[in-house]
């Protein structure tokens, strides 16, 4: 890797963006809407559902939509020759795939500040901890959902088959990261299962904001599981990186 190239990746990518106007509002305004729905729904509950589960939402939905977009971007990358062109040049697939990371890492740093302003202050998310852990959480939970996209991408061959894969990537974490259910009350396989999902360590973080004044202590070791599931994620896309889509 190469940091200049990957930087000038990045850029490139980021040029690309704003002048993608549809993009940039599926990114930073689909999660308020979402937010914004789940405390509509919940508005007039006598139990405070959304308190309880507005925090582990707030980085679910990034992820979600973090996922379909950097999954498709990068199949359309490899489909339309220009990853082929642009691996014929010094870049790497290393520096291929970080600076996507790092140029939806700048939207995703967007994405967090706004989602978490709008439910704090807009849709009334009340939480014991403090607002900006709330915020690094969300981000790194949007950075997730980048990483496995760019992973997710190396194995469709098509535009649909990479949204096809969200399923895959993204449901069983839903389904298992202690928002339907404890993860300490789920059958015996389904728990040892959550333990390796990093969705299940991203909500777990989300949770102790809401419970704990200061939650950084037990917050913390969560975050760090969260960053190396995705350099992980960065690094195996990378191994498995095809030039271009037969």
């Amino acid at each position: 890797m190469n940091a200049r190239i990957t930087l000038a990746t990045a850029g490139r990518i980021l040029r690309q963006l704003k002048s993608d106007h549809r993009t940039i509002a599926l990114l930073i305004v689909v999660p308020c809407v979402l937010v914004g729905l789940l405390a509509w729904i919940y508005n007039d509950s006598p139990v405070p559902v959304f308190d309880r589960v507005g925090a582990a939402l707030l980085g679910v939905f990034p992820a979600v939509v973090m996922f379909v977009v950097t999954s498709v971007a990068t199949l359309r990358e490899r489909t339309s020759g220009t990853l082929e062109r642009l691996l014929t040049t010094p870049l790497g697939k290393g520096d291929f795939m970080f600076g996507y990371a790092l140029a939806f890492g700048v939207m995703a740093i967007i994405q967090a500040v706004v989602a978490t302003t709008f439910a704090v202050f807009v849709c009334g998310l009340d939480i014991a901890g403090p607002s900006w852990l709330l915020v690094v959480v969300a981000l790194l939970d949007a950075l997730l959902g980048t990483a496995l996209g760019l992973l997710a991408s190396g194995f469709a061959r098509t535009e649909f088959q990479a949204v096809q894969f969200m399923p895959a990537f993204i449901l069983p974490q839903f389904l298992l990261c202690g928002l339907l259910a404890p993860r300490s009350e789920l059958p015996g396989g389904l728990k040892e299962l959550s333990d390796v999902l990093p969705l299940s360590y991203a909500v777990d973080a989300m949770q102790e904001i809401t419970r704990n004044a200061d939650p950084l202590p037990l917050v913390w070791p969560e975050l760090v599981i969260v960053s190396g599931f995705i350099v992980g994620s960065l690094v195996l896309g990378s191994l498995t990186l095809r030039r271009r889509t037969p």
